[in-house]
């Protein structure tokens, strides 16, 4: 646990401390557990200090009353930095996952001097309201809407809506693995401090729009971005590789809205080239 922009956040290293320091944010609902163990450890193993950490109201962090979120998202970019600050590093590679990709996208816009990299994984500009963004799939939107029906106190519920949109917003690229998603979402549950503030106060934070500030972003920046995202469709991430000056893109052909084992092996070699390119490391 650190103090990181005045809060508690929960972090976990892997690597060591003299190796470039890679920062991964998690998105929206999730915690650190989301960026699984064997994926940090994969990383660390290719000459990189691995910092994984839960968001505010994710994990073992500062939880906040379910529906009134004392924080934005710009606070939640503040708090990556302090995670920074904590662990006294002055520069890292940032990696963000979907709204964790957003919050690496303001570091780069308003800390640009602690940034070496960026790599954006199922991100977006902005989000799904921008009109000449692709929408969020119906079949997505169809299956939020069951969640009024859903008995929010009940750990056996929740787990069974949460494995649901796992497999509601996977690609078709690979077999879902149930048993895989229910143990994960078991240790998130079973983990969080607050479950209820973790899968409703993300959605309800207000944050600024940015987009227009892209081309602000100088670090060298890769997004990675599955062909079949019914949450954050594909065009969302050409656009992040079009509007960021010098961005490249790594489509992952019939990949959706998840970070699955079987893209590892694309996912990680790409992350630690990109990371290599900045800092001279070798991986």
């Amino acid at each position: 646990m650190v103090t990181a922009n005045g809060v508690d956040i929960c972090t976990e290293s892997f690597g060591s401390p003299k190796d470039p320091a890679l920062l991964l944010i998690m998105g929206a609902t999730a915690s650190m557990l989301s960026w699984e163990e064997d994926f940090s450890k994969e990383l660390a193993k290719g000459g990189r200090y691995v910092i994984r950490y839960d968001n505010r109201d994710t994990g073992r962090s500062v939880t906040y009353p379910p529906g009134k979120p004392e924080y934005n998202l710009d606070d939640l970019a503040k708090d990556a930095v302090g995670v920074l600050d904590a662990y006294g590093i002055d520069r890292a590679h940032i990696a963000g996952a979907s709204m964790g990709g957003m919050i690496a996208q303001l570091i780069g816009i308003e800390y640009p001097e602690r940034v070496l990299s960026l790599t954006l994984i199922m991100s977006s500009p902005h989000g799904p309201e921008d009109p000449d963004l692709p929408p969020m799939s119906q079949k997505v939107l169809d299956h939020f809407a069951k969640g009024s029906s859903i008995d929010w106190t009940s750990e056996a519920a929740i787990i069974g809506f949460r494995v649901d949109t796992m497999r509601v917003i996977a690609g078709s690229k690979h077999s879902f693995d149930e048993q895989s998603a229910r143990r994960l979402l078991k240790r998130e549950f079973r983990r969080a401090n607050n479950i209820a503030s973790t899968l409703t106060n993300h959605s309800v934070m207000a944050s600024n729009r940015w987009r227009d500030r892209l081309g602000e972003i100088n670090a060298p920046t890769l997004v990675i971005h599955g062909t079949e995202d019914p949450v954050l469709p594909f065009g969302h991430g050409v656009a992040l590789s079009k509007e960021i000056k010098g961005a490249k893109l790594l489509p992952l052909e019939g990949s959706g809205h998840e970070l699955r084992h079987d893209d590892w092996s694309a996912i990680i070699p790409a992350i630690l080239t990109h990371t290599s390119l900045q800092t001279g490391a070798k991986h």
